[in-house]
């Protein structure tokens, strides 16, 4: 279904048209005075230059044009005779194959030249049954399977994720779902790093803790053991120990540069530690990720980009494309349009090492080889600004990727204490993730039991999924380049714009519909009497007569019927934007905007105690269709709602 902002601008367009002017000044956009009008169209500025004419006498001749339109009532089919109405100018059709009505309640040309348009309230009611009716609410998939890839995860094999691997997890989450749901082929790669320098400091401190290890024999001719030599948790003090311990002992430093060194040339009894090392973490990772309801299709990291490599370096080389400098192999990426001075992007070491830039651009040949994917998007910290710039440019340079294939780096603010600086725990180390998200669930279990409203038990499962809708909703909220504050207890709050407020106006929602359904189921019983001796069919359609699901949305009766209409409609237009723009902030500010409608329409609304059925009817079809939309915005987001709060 299309967009409501696209069905107007087409309204608009023809109006333009009619007059004689170009179509593309019909352009439309939310007013900024919402006391004054719902949309505006400011394109009779933009004409007056062109037509020498007063934007005034161009807006009067539009609004002319428009106002003419709904005193004939023109409906569907009408767009041939200047019109534009109904089905003909895009929108859908209801289910019952009804005409769609006249769009404005009115149109009005203000000075110097702005048109300020109301939409009607049947064509904003036709429009919401449109979307009750479609999958997906009527969002449009404008994706059409394009594939893009998305690298979020960028975890290092053998230690734990800490906060710093929050926002990319949760942001590129969202970003695959938003791009899934709109009908792109979306392919979430962890893409781990797993093949540098802390291989081989795990490898010789294993080798010195546990020494008797087949391993680290060289008469060894058996085959190794299927069970890993160490724990998750003893992994997660190895590599710690190892590293600071290098940074001290030069020999040993250069040990684990040479185990490096053998295990990147393939020395078996490295590899069988490498891919223990592998299969421990995986499994732990696998398993935080999940706590934050993160998934990837793809679990590949540097290691698998090793292949690609001496080809690369082969061909780089033997196109002129990469040059020695300093003894190291370069690749020049500068523009003389560049605003600043960029170094040219090393893809060998003067030492014979490959580099990020060089497993990067082995991952991307990998990928085009596997998936050729229309668009790519990385998203990591802002730090990594000029490295995805080299790659990118060395990419498209060398033609590993089409000029046409867009390249996006999604640079992510940090998350900070209150203090301003990057989150700490509260000895100053950087805290593990699972302990802060352990610490944002205690909160909100704390915050339950004040009102002692749940059992323990429900209220440890309530926590989990209110304390993860708090922390992802948290960062969310925020624009992804932007630092922002943690601070739980603005998280947990059951007010303002937060997950748990917008979990809350779910739950609530849910409860009043099923209040309805109690209501309706009791109704039959009651009135037996009466229906005894009708028709079974007569007696059916009398029960479902007055069901939320039966009939058409009702116009809207009070200004805050109508507002919340007017912000459910706004629904493609958002998950569409928000998507485009890479930026889930706009879908949450929606979804806040959408919860604050709902709450001023509950307020002055009484919707279970509305003594006309009818009415009442409406109203359920309304808020449920708002439960609906908010429910398919947190799926997008990665969270879901409990049953009572």
């Amino acid at each position: 279904m299309k967009k409501i902002l696209d069905l107007i601008a087409e309204q608009m367009r023809t109006a333009f048209e009619g007059c004689g002017y170009a179509a593309d000044y019909g352009k439309v956009t939310l007013s900024n005075r919402p006391d004054l009008c719902e949309y505006q169209c400011n394109g009779a500025m933009a004409a007056a230059k062109a037509y020498h004419k007063k934007p005034i006498d161009i807006a009067n001749d539009v609004v002319a044009v428009l106002k003419n339109c709904a005193q004939r009532g023109e409906a569907a089919g009408a767009a041939e005779d200047g019109c534009g109405n109904g089905a003909a100018a895009g929108t859908s059709v209801p289910a019952d194959g009804a005409a769609m009505p006249p769009m404005f309640e009115s149109v009005e040309a203000v000075m110097p030249g702005f048109i300020n348009l109301k939409l009607s309230g049947e064509y904003l009611a036709a429009y919401l049954d449109g979307m009750r009716a479609e999958d997906k609410l009527g969002v449009e998939e404008c994706g059409g399977g394009k594939t893009i890839i998305v690298d979020y995860g960028g975890a290092n094999v053998a230690k734990p994720l800490h906060v710093g691997h929050l926002r990319t997890a949760i942001i590129g989450e969202c970003i695959k779902r938003m791009g899934n749901y709109l009908g792109y082929h979306m392919i979430g790669d962890v893409h781990l790093g797993d093949w540098g320098l802390q291989m081989g400091l795990i490898i010789e401190e294993l080798r010195d803790r546990k020494p008797d290890l087949p391993y680290f024999d060289e008469t060894f001719t058996g085959e190794y053991p299927q069970e890993a030599p160490f724990t998750i948790s003893e992994l997660e003090q190895i590599y710690p120990a190892a590293s600071a311990r290098s940074k001290e002992d030069e020999t040993f430093k250069a040990r684990a540069q040479e185990a490096t060194f053998k295990l990147q040339s393939g020395y078996a009894p490295f590899r069988a530690i490498w891919r223990h090392i592998m299969n421990v973490s995986l499994a732990d990772l696998k398993k935080n990720y999940g706590n934050l309801n993160v998934t990837f299709d793809l679990w590949k990291g540097e290691s698998d980009a090793q292949p690609y490599i001496p080809g690369l370096i082969k061909d780089l080389t033997k196109r002129g494309l990469a040059y020695e400098s300093e003894g190291a192999l370069v690749v020049d990426i500068a523009r003389p349009d560049d605003p600043k001075e960029l170094p040219p992007c090393i893809i060998r070491k003067s030492d014979g090492a490959a580099l990020y830039a060089t497993s990067d651009l082995g991952t991307i040949i990998e990928r085009e080889r596997d998936f050729a994917p229309e668009e790519y998007i990385y998203i990591t910290d802002k730090r990594q600004e000029l490295h995805f710039i080299q790659v990118f440019r060395v990419a498209k340079k060398a033609g590993y990727v089409k000029p046409e294939t867009k390249m996006t780096h999604m640079m992510c603010g940090t998350m900070n204490g209150k203090d301003g600086k990057p989150f700490k725990t509260r000895a100053g180390g950087v805290m593990r993730l699972e302990n802060l998200i352990r610490e944002i669930d205690e909160a909100v279990y704390d915050r339950i039991m004040e009102n002692r409203t749940m059992e323990k038990e429900e209220a440890e499962d309530a926590s989990r999924i209110i304390g993860l809708a708090a922390l992802k909703y948290g960062d969310l909220s925020n624009q992804v380049s932007k630092d922002y504050v943690f601070d739980v207890d603005r998280f947990i709050s059951f007010e303002g714009n937060t997950g748990p407020y917008i979990l809350y106006t779910i739950v609530r929602i849910k409860s009043i519909l099923a209040k309805y359904e109690e209501g309706l189921a009791a109704v039959p019983a009651a009135g037996n009497a009466s229906a005894a001796g009708k028709p079974a069919q007569d007696q059916t359609d009398a029960a479902n007569a007055d069901t939320p699901l039966s009939g058409h949305m009702r116009p809207a009766q009070t200004a805050e019927e109508k507002s919340l209409m007017l912000k459910l409609s706004a629904y493609n237009d958002v998950v569409a934007a928000a998507f485009e723009e890479k930026a889930p902030h706009k879908l949450c500010q929606f979804i806040y905007e959408l919860s604050d409608a709902f709450g001023s329409f509950y307020n002055t609304t009484m919707i279970l105690k509305e003594e006309d059925a009818e009415k009442k009817a409406g109203y359920i079809r309304l808020i449920r269709l708002v439960k609906d939309v908010l429910e398919s915005s947190i799926n997008l987001l990665g969270f879901e709602a409990p049953e009572r709060m």
